[in-house]
């Protein structure tokens, strides 16, 4: 699949394509609290639904689910560390990382860089 990513910034090629994360406490999706879906920015194939977003304090934007499993996770070694990385299925684009210190009913905290999603609100 070719996707045209001329429509992005320079901050959210970093994100995306490159496995950036924008600073904790700075992204705009982060307090939005309105009914929606969250879309990959990249090629606006739907991510995530407001009824799975909580807040985790954690900085970024945190649900406890995806959608259709529209989300593909590999591990990540950078930065010292072990973690899960998350990717949007159909273009592969960096969303952020998913943890197992989540709520019920899944567990999981997906969390993710605002800049990697748009919101689509339902009102």
């Amino acid at each position: 699949m070719v996707i045209e990513k001329n429509h992005l910034t320079d901050e959210q090629i970093e994100i995306t394509q490159n496995c950036g994360t924008e600073p904790p406490f700075s992204g705009e999706l982060l307090n939005e609290k309105r009914k929606g879906t969250y879309i990959c920015v990249v090629c606006k194939d739907v991510l995530f639904d407001s009824e799975t977003k909580y807040d985790s304090n954690s900085g970024w934007p945190s649900f406890f689910d995806s959608i259709a499993d529209n989300v593909t996770r590999k591990r990540d070694f950078s930065h010292g560390m072990i973690r899960t990385e998350i990717n949007c299925k159909s273009c592969d684009s960096h969303l952020g990382h998913v943890f197992n210190d989540g709520p019920l009913p899944t567990g999981e905290r997906y969390c993710v860089n605002s800049l990697s999603m748009e919101f689509m609100s339902n009102e």
